[in-house]
């Protein structure tokens, strides 16, 4: 049995705890389920590099992890640094402190912790989630994240305090959105649909209501609308002679030989 083979065997066994990992780290079903897919994807493709000298389950969720960090970078998340800094002078103020009771009833509530948790920054997030949820060691949680021990315990402090410091703000986040249906992540996950028209009625009514009640999310629609107004205008205007939709002969022979490869 080769190094693929081997690792395919292996893989059905992983699937539910990368699958629970994706899960609350997306909070977002078919992220998840996407992630966990590409993971054993890319796990497949680099069956030949794993040496052994971690877990099956920490190589796989280090991919996963890699994953989702280049995701939260394409959708421009809020810089990590700042959010680093503002939790730091948060929790540096003598007088700053919360309601332990009130966290803590919050954290045993599904819908308010996952809320809290969607609100750190990935890196964050996934300390959190790879050593308290999943019982990974923070030596495991460096080797997971590629940063060094020092950097891994740093992440989870950090981490800790930030899902304290969102859950003793849940109120304040809902009662900016009181009577607004939807929450801001889902709407934003259906807005490309929206504007596209391929939401049935009721929920393109979901959406619309969201938007008019909502203090954050219009402005973010209306620059998606006018970024793709602009960009059908620079089609507009190009027309067949935009450079760009010119496929350059290599690459032409290169797409020829690959679906000559698939065919084959």
């Amino acid at each position: 049995m080769d190094a693929r083979d081997a690792l395919g065997a292996a893989l059905p066994d992983e699937v539910p705890g990368l699958y629970r990992y994706a899960r609350t780290l997306t909070r977002d079903r078919e992220q998840a389920e996407d992630l966990v897919q590409e993971t054993l994807a890319r796990a497949l493709e680099k069956a030949d590099s794993f040496r052994g000298e971690s877990a099956p389950a920490t190589w796989l969720h280090r991919i996963l992890h890699n994953l989702a960090v280049d995701r939260a970078r394409r959708s421009r998340e809020v810089p990590v640094d700042e959010v680093a800094e503002a939790v730091e002078t948060l929790w540096g103020d003598d007088a700053y402190t919360v309601d332990a009771e009130t966290v803590a009833l919050r954290a045993q509530t599904r819908e308010d912790l996952e809320d809290a948790l969607v609100h750190l920054p990935v890196a964050y997030r996934s300390a959190v989630l790879l050593h308290d949820v999943e019982g990974l060691t923070s030596l495991e949680v460096a080797t997971v994240q590629s940063v060094s021990l020092p950097a891994a315990k740093q992440r989870l402090r950090r981490g800790r305090m930030m899902l304290v410091s969102e859950l003793a703000r849940g109120p304040e986040r809902r009662a900016a959105q009181k009577g607004v249906p939807m929450r801001c992540r889902d709407a934003r996950g259906q807005v490309s649909d929206f504007l596209d028209g391929d939401l049935d009625d009721a929920q393109a009514a979901l959406v619309v209501r969201h938007l008019e009640g909502c203090p954050t999310c219009p402005p973010l629609y209306a620059a998606l609308v006018a970024t793709t107004e602009a960009l059908g205008d620079r089609r507009a205007r190009s027309g067949d002679r935009d450079p760009d939709s010119v496929v350059p002969p290599e690459l032409a022979r290169r797409v020829g030989a690959l679906l000559g490869r698939t065919d084959g």
